[in-house]
Formats: C-alpha cells, sequence, structure tokens
C-alpha cells in the first residue's frame, strides 16, 4: 500500500512542480490536493471502464 501511495505523490510532485514553485510554502499542500484529485480520477476510470464492460 505504502508503494502505491509514493508512487501517487510522485506524480502529483511532478504535476504540482509544473504549476508551483518546490519552494514555495504550500507546495505540499497542493501536492496532497492534487494528489487526491489523481485517486479520484483514477476511481472515476475505473468504476466507467467496469460500467462501460457491463453492457
Amino acid at each position: 500500500m505504502s508503494a502505491i501511495f509514493r508512487i501517487l505523490f510522485i506524480v502529483a510532485g511532478a504535476i504540482t512542480a509544473l504549476f508551483v514553485a518546490r519552494d514555495a510554502l504550500n507546495f505540499t499542500i497542493i501536492q496532497t490536493f492534487v494528489a487526491v484529485l489523481l485517486v479520484t480520477a483514477i476511481v472515476g476510470v475505473g468504476s466507467f471502464w467496469s460500467q462501460r464492460r457491463k453492457t
């Protein structure tokens, strides 16, 4: 489980670094927000994928 979170935060850090400087005070907050958005997107894609396969 921790490996999944590490990979997720690596991807979220790379995406966040495109928009916010790494030495900004709120970088970790925005990185966590991006990670939550990524999890939501992955769950959403997974649910729509399973819905599509049923029909």
